[in-house]
C-alpha cells in the first residue's frame, strides 16, 4: 500500500463488525456515515451495560487513537442521545457503531486505530 493510502471508514467499520462477531459479540451500525472519510464513534457495552463512547482521532505519530468522548455512562441514556444528536448535526458524515462484547474498547482500538 502506498504511504499515503488508508483504509476507508466503511472498511474499518466492516472489519470491526466482523471481528466482534467472530468473538461471539454483537456489533451494529447505528448511524452510517461517509463511506470514505467519516469520523467513527464507538458506543461500547458489555452484556447490555453502557461502558462508554469513544472517538477515533488522529494522533501526532500519523496514526489514530481511540479517545473517550461524550457523557459518562452514569449520566444516562438521555445525555448520550443529546450528545449524539449534537454531533450528528455538526457532522452528518459521522459513523456510530455499537459494540457489545467484553473489552469492546480494546477490540475497537486494535481494529480501527
Amino acid at each position: 500500500m502506498a504511504p499515503d493510502a488508508r483504509l476507508t471508514s466503511a472498511m474499518l467499520v466492516g472489519a470491526l463488525r466482523r471481528r466482534v462477531t467472530a468473538e461471539g459479540g454483537f456489533a451494529t451500525v447505528l448511524v452510517k456515515g461517509d463511506e470514505i472519510s467519516g469520523m467513527i464513534l464507538v458506543q461500547t457495552l458489555e452484556k447490555g451495560q453502557e461502558c462508554g463512547l469513544f472517538e477515533r482521532v488522529p494522533d501526532f505519530t500519523g496514526g489514530y487513537r481511540l479517545l473517550p468522548c461524550g457523557p459518562r455512562p452514569d449520566e444516562g441514556r438521555e445525555a448520550l442521545a443529546d450528545y449524539v444528536a449534537r454531533r450528528r448535526r455538526s457532522d452528518p458524515d459521522l459513523w456510530i457503531v455499537e459494540l457489545d462484547v467484553p473489552q469492546a474498547e480494546r477490540f475497537a482500538a486494535e481494529t480501527i486505530c
